[in-house]
């Protein structure tokens, strides 16, 4: 019976030591991640994208980019923090200032000084919507004189439309329904460049307004990591990979319901 008792005994604290060796070695392995270097997974967002972030009625932030950071954090065994940042002027504002782990948003040459970038996961066509009584009636009709274009600042669309418009004029707004449909109602611009299911969006809230037909780019969204923590980007790409072959992204897209965006394989 005695010897009984101190076998169970003994047994008990080998079982709480495997147990509190076996936290301890998670919670090491979590704190050497090169992704989450502070105990949780940082993850920015740009909420004016309803690509990327499409809020629900309760106020709280869904979409593609929020359900991949869940799954992310959850690979990692960390808990997650979404940083949102308003428009993407907000989001490039925040580069090289240490304020997230990763940064879900287009794959813009243009942030490059400071980032690096995953595999692409998904593409976006862009095209133009253009204002209520506009002649207008392709993407390759927009680059002319006397055409004025809007643009989110900052935006992957304003970053291409600078590079490659030789001829209209660029209006640059923040981003967001709200500023898309100013800038067209109020004659500041004669089409408003965007990814195409934003455009939509915009024409169906702004009577007489068109969604141009073609496309003038296409987007194409990955994860970013800082490049001071570069060493993290295989960890991303792994991730990215294993979100593809299981499907988390092409369900991602389609429970939002979005328009001309589409998964890589």
């Amino acid at each position: 019976m005695r010897l009984g008792h101190i076998t169970r005994a003994a047994m008990g604290g080998f079982v709480a030591v495997v147990l509190s060796v076996g936290t301890f070695s998670r919670a090491q392995a979590q704190s050497r991640s090169p992704v989450t270097a502070g105990g949780e997974l940082r993850a920015a967002v740009i909420v004016s994208n309803p690509v990327l972030v499409t809020p629900a009625s309760d106020g709280q932030l869904g979409g593609v980019s929020i359900e991949l950071a869940r799954a992310f954090a959850a690979k990692l065994g960390a808990p997650l923090r979404v940083i949102p940042y308003e428009n993407p002027a907000r989001y490039n504002e925040s580069l090289g200032k240490n304020e997230w782990d990763i940064g879900l948003a287009a794959r813009d040459p243009r942030r490059a000084e400071h980032l690096v970038f995953s595999e692409v996961f998904m593409e976006v066509d862009n095209g133009y919507v253009a204002r209520p009584g506009s002649p207008l009636r392709s993407a390759d009709e927009v680059d002319r004189p006397g055409i004025r274009v809007a643009a989110a600042q900052g935006s992957a669309p304003d970053g291409f439309l600078t590079r490659t418009l030789r001829n209209a004029e660029i209006i640059r707004v923040p981003g967001g329904l709200g500023p898309a449909r100013e800038a067209l109602s109020s004659g500041r611009s004669d089409v408003y460049g965007e990814n195409i299911h934003l455009a939509h969006r915009i024409a169906a809230e702004l009577a007489g307004a068109t969604v141009l037909d073609g496309r003038f780019n296409v987007v194409q969204m990955s994860i970013a990591v800082p490049k001071a923590s570069a060493s993290a980007l295989p960890t991303v790409n792994e991730f990215v990979g294993d979100a593809k072959r299981t499907g988390i992204i092409a369900d991602a897209i389609a429970r939002a319901s979005l328009r001309g965006v589409r998964p890589v394989p």
